[in-house]
This record gives structure tokens, C-alpha cells and sequence, in this order.
């Protein structure tokens, strides 16, 4: 017997970046990892960053997830990405000047450094890393 499918939407600022039916989702949340199956309960949910794991009919994509909110419904799963990337469109070099730059930043010295933003560049360039390879 196939499983239970619903409708999954991921939508960025650019264009639809994601829209058919799934068997589950699986994404980081601020509250912890996160699997959604058809009749979730209904909720809101804020994206950390971490690696979105899509289960279809025929198999598994994943994707760099880094920020947006998350709507669950008991037919549909909208997320609102500020951003996502499937692992063919992440520039590995650019992330790896990003990780550095991050780890410069929290291992500074210096003064006047926002320290929580430099930790969520670290984790941003660390999730994509990690999807793309």
C-alpha cells in the first residue's frame, strides 16, 4: 500500500522553488529537527538552518535550508524561504570564504563583533558545505 501523500510548497523570494506531493519532510526548526507526515497538526514553525530531506514516492532530494517560516496544514506543508539551495546550485568556494570569514570573526579579539550573527554565517556556510558535498 503506497503511503499517504500531501502537498509540499517551498517558496523563495525568486520563484517557486519546490512544489509536488511528498511522503514526509524533514527540516531544523529554532525548537529542534522537524519530520512532517500527511495530517500533521496544524502549526507555524521558524527554520534554522540545516538540511532540508524530502521524501517522494521514488526517493529522497535534499537541500540547503537556512532561513524562512514553515505553515502546516492538515493537506499542505508551505515553507517561505528567505533561503534554499539544491546541493548543483551552491558555490563550495564561496562557501568555504564564508566559513572562514565566520571563524575569523568568532575567534577575534576585536571588539564591536556581533557574535551571534558571526555563529548563524558559520552554521549557514557549514550546511552548505555539508549539502554540497
Amino acid at each position: 500500500m503506497a503511503e499517504k501523500k500531501f502537498r509540499f510548497e517551498i517558496i523563495s523570494p525568486d520563484r517557486i522553488f519546490y512544489d509536488d506531493d511528498v511522503v514526509m519532510a524533514e527540516y531544523n526548526t529554532v525548537e529542534g529537527q522537524v519530520g512532517v507526515y500527511a495530517e500533521h497538526i496544524p502549526m507555524t514553525q521558524i527554520i534554522a538552518p540545516g538540511q532540508l530531506t524530502i521524501t517522494e514516492e521514488d526517493g529522497q532530494k535534499t537541500a540547503a535550508l537556512l532561513s524562512g517560516f514553515v505553515e502546516i496544514t492538515q493537506q499542505k506543508l508551505t515553507i517561505l524561504a528567505e533561503a534554499v539551495e539544491w546541493p548543483g546550485d551552491i558555490d563550495i568556494q564561496r562557501a568555504e570564504e564564508a566559513k572562514i570569514r565566520a571563524q575569523r570573526r568568532i575567534t577575534s579579539e576585536q571588539g564591536g563583533i556581533d557574535l551571534q550573527r558571526a555563529e548563524l554565517a558559520l552554521k549557514r556556510a557549514l550546511v552548505r558545505l555539508d549539502v554540497a558535498k
